[in-house]
């Protein structure tokens, strides 16, 4: 099959032909559909974080496909059914994270396209428990991007204990804002999308946002404190000044909502306001199996859009170029 490979980190990924992968005990065969391109496989790909992947590996946890084989001891899913294929591709199911519904905390679990290969390939083998139903209707190009973009900033959201009426920041509107303001409007809040591009700014004016701050021409902290400041603040944007305004930017009692990761690791937390102002700084990673079934279930009842564009896996490597230069107004899937 063919497949985009990651032999080392200073290299493009390589298009290149390898073994259609075959089902194990427990597992499933997938071909792939669709595959959603989602930064942390560029981070993958690059080596960029302290526990690194070992090359060659196959990127990709935004796949999309029917199954085609499955493996000895199976009853989730049959032969034919589609399924998405999450960052999360195995965990314990025995620990005490497992065992309360964070599965996502396992110390245990395997990442697809991180510690396993991923779908950025015609197939992929994995743990038919950790794949999940794609419903009937549902376009799998636009499930990809659902599968990590979506289930991540749903649970962003969740954690973030928006209500009704509480007014929410979103810090970076692309492939992962667009949907993080849909589910927070969802939740009943009132959405300020902040970005440095008015295309993406247009995309939420589009998507029903109350207020759009552009931060390359406007002081956003300031401009989010004239409307009364943020109760939540939901950062998408890997860059510590980001954090760093997002946190200026709320309320007292807010909360911030930590999801991407800086390269460098680090931003500069005021305690005196943090303490004072009462505001809770929470991380959230992806969401869990049952979350991604909610995102899904939402989608198909027509109550989010997402905004994508295909690309052949073949141009994987201009994808990523694209990404990286925020030349992509969304999200980018891979076609096999």
């Amino acid at each position: 099959m063919r497949a985009a490979v990651v032999t080392s980190f200073d290299q493009p990924l390589a298009i290149t032909d390898v073994p259609v992968p075959e089902p194990g005990d427990g597992q499933i065969q997938v071909r792939i559909e669709a595959s959603g391109l989602c930064h942390t496989d560029i981070h993958a790909a690059q080596g960029d974080w302290p526990v690194k992947p070992n090359p060659p590996f196959i990127p990709g946890h935004e796949g999309v496909g029917i199954v085609t084989k499955t493996g000895p001891g199976v009853t989730l899913h049959a032969v034919g059914d589609r399924v998405a294929v999450p960052w999360l591709g195995h965990a314990c199911g025995t620990c005490d994270y497992c065992l309360t519904g964070w599965e996502t905390l396992c110390e245990s679990q395997q990442n697809t396209g991180y510690s396993v290969d991923g779908g950025f390939a015609e197939y992929l083998v994995a743990d038919a428990n950790y794949a999940v139903a794609v419903p009937a209707g549902i376009d799998p190009v636009e499930a990809a991007p659902l599968t990590c973009a979506g289930v991540t900033t749903y649970k962003a959201v969740k954690v973030g204990g928006v209500t009704p009426g509480d007014r929410v920041a979103i810090f970076g509107i692309g492939g992962l804002g667009h949907l993080a303001q849909q589910y927070a409007q969802i939740f009943g809040g009132e959405t300020v999308a902040v970005d440095v591009t008015e295309e993406k700014l247009a995309l939420a004016k589009q998507l029903g946002a109350a207020h759009t701050v552009n931060a390359a021409t406007t002081d956003p902290v300031a401009a989010i404190e004239a409307l009364g400041g943020a109760d939540v603040a939901v950062v998408l944007a890997a860059s510590p000044k980001v954090l760093e305004q997002a946190h200026a930017s709320l309320r007292r009692g807010g909360r911030l909502v930590l999801v991407s990761l800086p390269k460098d690791n680090a931003m500069a937390l005021p305690i005196f306001q943090t303490v004072l102002k009462g505001i809770r700084v929470i991380g959230s990673i992806v969401g869990t199996r049952a979350d991604l079934a909610e995102v899904f279930r939402l989608h198909a009842a027509g109550r989010t859009r997402v905004f994508h564009e295909p690309r052949p896996l073949a141009e994987v490597n201009q994808a990523i170029e694209d990404v990286l230069a925020s030349r992509v107004p969304a999200r980018l899937v891979l076609i096999p």
